[in-house]
């Protein structure tokens, strides 16, 4: 033994190049990884892949589960909701035809309103008992689980259609986009809670802002789910204008906008809204600028634009930084304690850009679960 085991170590410490076992030693592998490895890193990255995409299913069976749940347990619907629900959760929206981009936005809109109107009445149809709120949050918390359902399918096909290929370089960029889609997949699962609920999401800190400020004033509908309140300001005339809370809604602001236009035409307009923060920046972090600040497909931003542009009404906006998750769950306390400094900069903008006798308005822009007016 212990003649082998001098010359094995003779053979494994020798630096003769002539030696055929020490060229298949350091040889070997480099053929290897020449000829199977981006094989070997498909194998690799396909796991992580694949670890992904199960905790996103996990999280789209588990909204799934709380939604039907949620609808049975608060509505008492006469039939049993689930293939309605699990119907819904294929729905798909084409988007008009952009050759010709002129006219395109009145037909998104249209689009898109006939997606909202016809969820909500699907939604009602559940239980003639159901309220308002309990219609809005089961919308909220059914497009929570459509997005992650669109989002495994989405990975899924782009992870399968890698793996059946096997092609290395498709596979890349989705292991780059895995963190930021579990991230946002988390997001929208936590987000569901939330909405269960009824309480205020990141989203929401406009309304509220602007809800404080209507406060022992008259509210008036003004637009489907929107509300619209006036009051004094230091000779200023004042006008709210937010979603109709508590429901689950961000309302409809760009055709109240429209409506009090003609009556009521305001010398500057404000718009108070969260924000996406950069990697960096503190939560509840406030910023100003110019322009229409409001998210979505951008039917409601073009519309306030038009307006605006059309009357010759200066657009003004502070947004309150918070991330994509931060936004679309259950509000964190820097950025409810940013309301104070929020309201305070809002006054600042209207006394230095009015004057005695002109008026303001003032749009809180957002998801207005469980904030009151």
């Amino acid at each position: 033994m212990d003649f082998l085991g001098t010359n094995l170590d003779k053979l494994f410490s020798s630096t003769d190049n002539s030696n055929p076992l020490m060229w298949l030693v350091w040889i070997l592998p480099i053929f290897v990884f020449m000829l199977y490895g981006q094989r070997i890193q498909l194998q690799v990255t396909s796991s992580e892949i694949n670890k992904g995409l199960e905790k996103i299913k996990s999280y789209r069976d588990d909204t799934r589960k709380d939604l039907i749940t949620y609808v049975k347990n608060t509505v008492n619907p006469s039939v049993d909701p689930t293939t309605l629900l699990d119907r819904y959760f294929e729905y798909f929206t084409i988007m008009p035809v952009d050759m010709d981009p002129n006219g395109i936005v009145p037909k998104i809109k249209h689009i898109m309103r006939t997606r909202e109107d016809s969820t909500r009445e699907q939604v009602k149809s559940l239980s003639p008992n159901i309220s308002h709120t309990q219609a809005s949050q089961i919308i909220n918390i059914l497009e929570a689980v459509t997005t992650l359902h669109m989002l495994y399918k989405m990975v899924r096909h782009f992870f399968l259609t890698a793996k059946k290929q096997n092609n290395f370089p498709l596979i890349l960029p989705l292991q780059m986009m895995m963190p930021f889609i579990l991230e946002e997949a988390e997001a929208l699962k936590v987000a569901v809670s939330a909405f269960k609920q009824g309480q205020p999401i990141g989203d929401g800190i406009g309304p509220m802002i602007v809800g404080k400020m209507m406060l022992g004033t008259e509210k008036k509908t003004v637009a489907l789910e929107t509300v619209m309140s006036e009051k004094d300001f230091e000779g200023r005339k004042l006008c709210l204008l937010k979603a109709e809370g508590p429901a689950a809604t961000v309302g409809r602001p760009a055709d109240a906008l429209e409506k009090m236009i003609s009556e009521n035409k305001p010398d500057i307009i404000i718009m108070v809204d969260a924000a996406l923060k950069l990697e960096g920046e503190d939560t509840g972090s406030i910023a100003q600028g110019f322009g229409a600040a409001i998210g979505g497909v951008g039917t409601e931003r073009f519309q306030i634009e038009e307006v605006a542009t059309k009357y010759g009404i200066p657009i003004y906006a502070i947004v309150i930084k918070q991330s994509i998750k931060e936004a679309i769950t259950l509000m964190k306390k820097e950025i409810a304690d940013s309301s104070e400094s929020v309201s305070s900069q809002v006054y600042d903008i209207i006394k230095g850009n009015t004057k005695t006798g002109q008026c303001a308005l003032v749009i809180g822009v957002g998801n207005t679960l469980g904030v009151s007016q």
